[in-house]
């Protein structure tokens, strides 16, 4: 069903406008005009880290500990997806090199690289998994993963692959980043059996935060780049240039996931949790990372993974709706049940 926004003008059903998009360029143009500076950066500062924190406790209530352990049994599907995020991702972002500085400046290839070291996301890869009819439960348990695993291997592969372009890894960055996300998602594992209840009650409250955080670590961090002054260096035909590598980057991935999971031997249903979460990047967990590990530089390194953010979730949710159009093999008569959580694909996964 079409959606009207007047008499004569209609947005066709699969294409996913999400005011949420509309925010997070509000929030840019908003620290763009009125940055934090000071004494309010640093109540800023303190306030997104908190909310961040607060969002993987949650992340950790919600999650149950028996899905997890279930999870492992599908320890192939894990290892693909874990393959895609941390080994196929990284590998193209390195050919990508060829672009600086002809194409891409070296502040936007450190962006581009981190882009493609940050772990996968959860919530939008249960959306888009469970509207195609595949393994819900697998891209539940593989998104999981891949947040956790990348808690510390991001880090450690930003180190490795960006070196100089960080402000500086070290054991007290990565401390950070663990008692900021994993920390309070083990604390919310730990407290799960009396908070579930409320949080199934009020599962708009995961959404809030989810939102909401994502919206404070961006202004702080485009306010710390405004302050810095380094605006100036990105210019619309390098964002251009910017979007272009990264459509190729998100094609190449939805392709990689889907054809080798067909050869690795899964099923559809598997494949189809595969390439969803074997695609995507979280913008939760990556703000949060880049604001550790490269300090005033934050702003234009997580610029192309908001760019990024934005792509996949609209074309994620084009392939969705046609994956779910296919035809059904035998004995698959009609559409998975979806979790209880899952709305759509737009609502439940923008602030990931």
């Amino acid at each position: 069903m079409n959606r009207r926004l007047s008499p004569r003008i209609r947005i066709p059903s699969w294409l996913p406008v999400d005011p949420y998009i509309l925010a997070l360029i509000g929030t840019v143009v908003l620290a763009a005009l009125l940055p934090v500076s000071g004494t309010a950066a640093d109540v800023a500062g303190g306030a997104s880290t908190g909310a961040v924190a607060l969002l993987f406790f949650l992340y950790g209530a919600r999650l149950s500990t028996r899905e997890m352990v279930d999870g492992l049994k599908h320890w192939r599907l894990h290892l693909t997806v874990l393959a895609c995020t941390f080994l196929l991702f990284p590998l193209l972002g390195l050919a990508a090199r060829g672009l600086v500085p002809f194409a891409l400046t070296p502040q936007l290839y450190s962006g581009l690289l981190f882009l493609c070291l940050v772990p996968s996301t959860v919530q939008s890869s249960i959306a888009f998994t469970s509207i195609a009819r595949g393994n819900v439960a697998a891209a539940i348990c593989a998104g999981s993963f891949s947040s956790l695993v990348g808690i510390v291997l991001t880090p450690l592969l930003a180190a490795l692959l960006i070196g100089g372009g960080t402000a500086g890894f070290s054991a007290d960055s990565l401390f950070k980043i663990v008692a900021q996300l994993l920390l309070p998602f083990l604390a919310g594992q730990l407290l799960r059996r009396w908070i579930v209840g409320f949080l199934t009650r009020h599962r708009e409250l995961l959404g809030l935060v989810d939102r909401g955080s994502v919206l404070l670590v961006v202004y702080t961090a485009f306010s710390q780049g405004m302050a810095a002054g380094i605006w100036h260096q990105v210019t619309p035909a390098r964002l251009a240039v910017l979007l272009g590598v990264e459509a190729v980057l998100l094609a190449a991935m939805l392709s990689l996931s889907w054809y080798g999971g067909k050869r690795l031997g899964f099923g559809r249903a598997d494949r189809i949790a595969i390439q969803f979460a074997g695609s995507k990047k979280s913008l939760a967990a990556g703000l949060p990372m880049a604001s550790v590990l490269f300090g005033a530089q934050a702003s234009l390194a997580v610029l192309p993974l908001m760019l990024f953010h934005q792509m996949q979730l609209m074309v994620c949710a084009v392939i969705a709706k046609r994956r779910a159009a296919d035809p059904q093999p035998p004995g698959i008569p009609g559409p998975l049940k979806r979790p209880a959580s899952i709305r759509t694909p737009v609502s439940a996964p923008a602030g990931e």
